[in-house]
């Protein structure tokens, strides 16, 4: 069996000692100042831990509870765990009235009582029971009747009259007295750490933090180095590099007569470690490297010692005693999501750790920070709603609770925050034109939060907690304040918050570091990115994040435009086939205009145009005004129009005649749109000598018969086009996955369709039979109960939604081993789902344009991490 301590220096298992002394072992290894001492397993007995107490007064020339030349110990936690938050430390062990004579001959009488009164005022509440506050209110007195504003100003006469105030608190709120035993303190200050580890709610803040419960802890006894006593002595903490930038620098804080975490706890004003520092802040007192210079020099060199020792960026924890410099601890720092990715690119250019390790190193949904303006870390957040983060970054505006509105407000150049119980097609225009949204109600997967990703604009959902007056224009939040339209509110997307007011903004930046990282991710990854881009100006950004083209082009947002819907709502209500066809000639111009620009733009690269989806009720109008509005532009009477919109509604339009039955049952409208596209890719291709092979999508198919009837079609219009233009056409046809069947199935539309790309939001919302737009309502709730692990519209459901996807994979390519695979959903730019994807070798995945980045190092990390990845 093992002997139950090791020595710091000799901790080689983390697994057993935890990772604090892991971590403690490489800095002693690497020459670093750290005091002596041992680490055992949480299960080791006290008294099983004399050999190693033996070792450690040797090693001092100490001996704990020795009269003369006590050892005092510190004891701290060391989570096994590395993201484990640790038990507090417990100081200054062994002080004992029979030790506390010979510990002031080493620092003076004064000193002695501080380091007294500290160890009672921490063990009694840690070890005892005893309650916190009557030791703060003991302290607060005395040093009120003394006349003095911080404990480090007491006198020599006051501490002792407070140690002896301490003491009787102990006893009389205990029941027992502070023990005068060194070696029972130890015993009772290990028993106190493990109850604190155990306690109920520790465990559920591991749990919170996505660890196991029950993990374990190892424990650390150390040496203790004093802060408190004669020459420059203290505490403190230094790191060398910026937490918000991750620029390097050498900076920290240091306070003076103090130990552990005192200058963080903001008792007394701490001093900075740097001159310059100090000039900057406009301090008066002395920084370190002031009073100390050389303490300074060396826990600079200690710092950039213990980042190149353990691969990161760290927040180096210090004592100094008399001038001498000891290392506590070096943990690593907890930079901004920015300053995370210029440390770890900075850390492989310097080859402290390898691209890859840099790669791995980041969380990929954290690069929304680059991408869009987030709420500064230092401004005040007055919360007026919270819901779902559906769309990341953040926005100021006026309140605005129509598209109208927002459009007025744009046309003058003035921000606003579009503000509704929920969004829908119509609603496009304002969502162009406003800076961010809000909705009372719906989920990751609504419409207001798949519209605004794509737009890149930030978006919160479904927060339940406003109540909303459209009509009357005012906004009533939870504690009863009411906004009116035009106040001004920030949305903050990544947070999921919307904030009253205008808090400080800070800007997006996408060169640098950030810039290196993405180009390594490019050259590591196997899947190809693509964009949902349904705009000119959706490809425009898309191509700024390198993409690799559309695997996305929704053609029914090109009709909600003003000049557009008339004529669409014209061509869904007309009589017959022959006025179906005059409006569809209007329309295919402006398609073929669209299309133009997205070939352009894309030069070369695939671009996937999935074929008109919605069903066509969506186009219709809403309201009076709109119906007198189409009547007049259709020249019929206004109760023939609203009779011809009555007669288009359905029952349950999400599984009514939408998708490829539009097709079957209007032909004449994707012969319109495959006109459009080819007479575009002729266009396009002659403008800028690249060749366009557009990439035809039929939506929502169920059966290949269906695939059979639409191919048809398009290759009819695609020979016509060759013959009218005389140019050369290539082009694919494939269909999407978006049924059950269709999954089942896919080796029958293999037959057919070249490629299959699998649209995840209505497969799972089939898959389920849930609602994408409603489930928001009750998601959490599932979600909090355990009844789906996560929220299967944002992460893919591998166990359900997930297998059909692979018996599609498999099925698919078994029919046809050269089949493109690839996914469209939203689910394409969650990193998760995306090492599913690799895993299901997929050809490529799309996401929305602003979600780009995080798709690129989502797929070199799946790929890194994948079996074969060598």
């Amino acid at each position: 069996m093992n002997a139950p301590a090791t020595a710091l220096a000799e901790v080689t298992d983390a697994a057993r000692h935890g990772a604090k002394a892991a971590r403690l072992a490489r800095l002693i290894a690497a020459g670093a100042p750290v005091p002596p001492g041992f680490a055992f397993p949480d299960d080791a007995a006290p008294e099983a831990l004399a050999p190693a107490l033996a070792a450690l007064e040797a090693q001092s020339g100490l001996g704990f509870g020795a009269p003369e030349r006590p050892l005092l110990l510190a004891l701290r936690s060391s989570p096994v765990e590395t993201a484990a938050p640790s038990s507090p430390a417990i100081l200054n062990i062994g002080l004992t009235r029979d030790t506390l004579p010979g510990l002031a001959a080493r620092v003076g009488d004064r000193a002695a009582a501080d380091l007294r009164r500290r160890l009672i005022q921490a063990f009694a509440p840690a070890a005892m029971g005893a309650d916190a506050e009557l030791f703060e209110s003991l302290l607060y007195d005395r040093m009120k009747f003394s006349g003095v504003e911080s404990e480090d100003a007491l006198s020599l006469a006051a501490l002792k009259a407070l140690e002896t105030e301490y003491l009787a608190a102990v006893e009389e709120d205990t029941g027992e007295r502070f023990p005068e035993d060194a070696r029972a303190q130890l015993s009772l200050a290990i028993a106190a750490m493990r109850t604190a580890w155990a306690a109920p709610t520790a465990r559920i803040l591991r749990g919170a933090r996505g660890l196991a419960p029950d993990s374990a802890q190892a424990l650390i006894a150390q040496t203790m180095t004093l802060g408190v006593g004669p020459g420059s002595s203290g505490a403190g903490f230094a790191t060398t590099r910026s937490e918000e930038d991750g620029a390097p620098g050498f900076q920290g804080r240091y306070l003076a007569q103090a130990q552990g975490e005192d200058a963080l706890m903001g008792l007394r004003t701490p001093r900075l470690l740097t001159e310059g520092a100090r000039r900057e802040a406009a301090q008066t007192a002395p920084s370190l490297e002031a009073e100390a210079p050389d303490a300074a020099t060396k826990l600079e060199a200690q710092a950039a010692l213990a980042e190149l020792t353990l691969g990161d960026a760290c927040r180096v924890e210090f004592t100094l005693e008399a001038g001498e410099l000891h290392i506590l601890d070096a943990q690593p720092l907890r930079p901004t999501a920015r300053g995370a990715v210029r440390i770890a690119v900075d850390l492989a250019e310097a080859g402290v750790i390898g691209r890859e390790a840099a790669l791995l190193r980041i969380d990929p949904s954290t690069l929304t920070s680059h991408l869009h303006p987030t709420v500064s870390a230092r401004a005040p957040r007055d919360v007026i709603g919270a819901g779902l983060p559906a769309s990341p970054g953040a926005a100021t505006g006026a309140i605005v609770f129509s598209s109208e509105a927002a459009e007025t407000l744009a046309a003058r150049e003035q921000a606003a925050i579009l503000v509704r119980v929920e969004t829908s097609p119509e609603d496009i225009r304002g969502m162009h034109a406003a800076s961010g949204v809000l909705t009372a109600r719906g989920g990751m997967t609504s419409h207001a939060a798949v519209i605004a990703r794509g737009l890149g604009a930030p978006c919160v959902v479904g927060a339940s907690d406003i109540t909303l007056d459209i009509e009357g224009r005012t906004l009533t939040t939870a504690d009863g304040r009411v906004l009116h339209e035009g106040d001004i509110v920030t949305i903050d997307g990544s947070a999921g918050e919307a904030l009253a007011g205008s808090p400080e903004l800070v800007q997006p930046e996408i060169s640098g570091a950030f810039a290196v990282l993405m180009k390594w991710a490019d050259e590591v990854r196997r899947m190809k990115v693509r964009a949902n881009a349904d705009t000119a100006q959706d490809a425009k950004v898309a191509i700024g994040f390198n993409v690799d083209g559309i695997g996305l082009c929704r053609t029914e947002h090109m009709f909600f435009e003003k000049n557009r819907i008339t004529t669409m709502r014209r061509m869904i209500l007309a009589a017959d086939e022959h006025a179906r066809r005059a409006a569809l000639a209007e329309l295919l111009p402006m398609q073929r205009s669209d299309f133009i620009g997205l070939f352009e733009i894309m030069a070369g690269l695939p671009v996937t145009i999935r074929l008109l989806d919605p069903p066509l009720h969506e186009f219709l109008p809403h309201g009076p005004r709109e119906m007198n509005e189409l009547a007049e532009a259709m020249g019929l009477p206004l109760k023939v129009v609203t009779r011809r919109a009555a007669e288009m509604r359905e029952f349950n339009p999400m599984l009514g005649n939408r998708g490829c039955r539009v097709g079957v049952t209007y032909p004449e409208i994707y012969e319109m749109q495959a006109r459009a596209v080819f007479e575009a890719a002729v266009a396009a291709g002659e403008k800028t000598g690249e060749p366009v092979i557009p990439e035809i999508m039929i939506p929502l198919v169920s059966a290949n018969r269906e695939m059979e009837l639409l191919e048809r079609i398009v290759e009819r219009v695609a020979e016509q086009v060759r013959g009218e233009s005389g140019a050369a056409l290539c082009y694919r046809i494939g269909a999407m996955v978006e049924t059950p069947r269709a999954a089942l199935r896919a080796g029958d539309l293999a037959a057919t369709a070249e490629f299959l790309s699998f649209g995840t939001n209505d497969l799972t919302q089939m898959t389920y039979g849930l609602s994408r737009d409603d489930a928001g309502r009750f998601m959490r709730d599932y979600v909090a109960k355990g009844v789906y692990p996560e929220d299967p519209f944002h992460t893919l459901d591998v166990e359900g939604v997930g297998e059909l996807i692979l018996l599609a994979a498999e099925r698919g390519r078994a029919r046809a081993p050269g089949l493109t695979l690839g996914l469209c959903g939203e689910h394409g730019g969650d990193p998760a789902s995306i090492r599913f994807c690799e895993l299901a070798r997929f050809d490529y995945i799309s996401c929305s344009p602003f979600r780009l980045p995080i798709a690129r190092l989502a797929a070199a990390q799946a790929r890194l991490l994948s079996p074969d990845s060598s």
